[in-house]
């Protein structure tokens, strides 16, 4: 055992300080790892905090109000197009011709923007998705399972009705036969 210890005194420097610095030089401390992480997180957290916790202005409130707007403006735009197309045919032709004379390099941007603008909606809602997909795809083998024991218990498979020996002792109970007692006292001659 001393010719351990003086080896690793001879490699270390003899203290256990010197072997934990040693080996953090290779491999970082977990523990230090994870309170070093910890408060990396607090920070951002109170960081993102901060920028929530002021009370907001008139004009961030009103941009904020401006950018929820365009979806439901465009799905009940639509829908009022649709229904004065029905309403009133003369004036829906009228606008639908003023739209005839917008040149086809706007109608592109308009397109660019308005793909950009729910191309993110959409690109969020199809991960969520697929994320939603796989975690039912994970479930499937148990679902599986569940649905043979479910087709095992179907009245046409055999045994199903099959109660065991609890039956035969129903039956044995029920049904008439010898009764002790009756017949200790019938031979006792009453």
């Amino acid at each position: 055992m001393g010719l351990i210890e003086g080896l690793f005194g001879w490699l270390f420097g003899g203290g256990l300080k010197d072997v934990r610095q040693t080996v953090e030089t290779f491999r970082p401390n977990a523990e230090a790892e994870a309170r070093r992480t910890a408060e990396y997180r607090a920070a951002a957290l109170d960081q993102f905090g901060a920028e929530f916790s002021q009370q907001r202005g008139l004009f961030d409130r009103m941009i904020d109000g401006l950018n929820r707007l365009p979806r439901p403006a465009m799905a009940l735009g639509v829908l009022f197009l649709i229904g004065s197309a029905m309403v009133n045919p003369v004036w829906f032709s009228s606008r639908m011709q003023g739209l005839a004379l917008v040149p086809e390099p706007l109608w592109w941007l308009l397109g660019a923007i308005v793909s950009f603008y729910f191309g993110a909606r959409h690109q969020v809602k199809a991960q969520a998705f697929q994320a939603s997909l796989a975690e039912t795809l994970a479930r499937t083998p148990q679902v599986v399972r569940n649905i043979e024991a479910l087709r095992g218990l179907r009245a046409g498979s055999p045994g199903v009705a099959d109660v065991g020996t609890e039956a035969e002792l129903a039956l044995g109970v029920t049904g008439p036969g010898e009764n002790r007692a009756v017949l200790d006292w019938k031979s006792r001659g009453n």
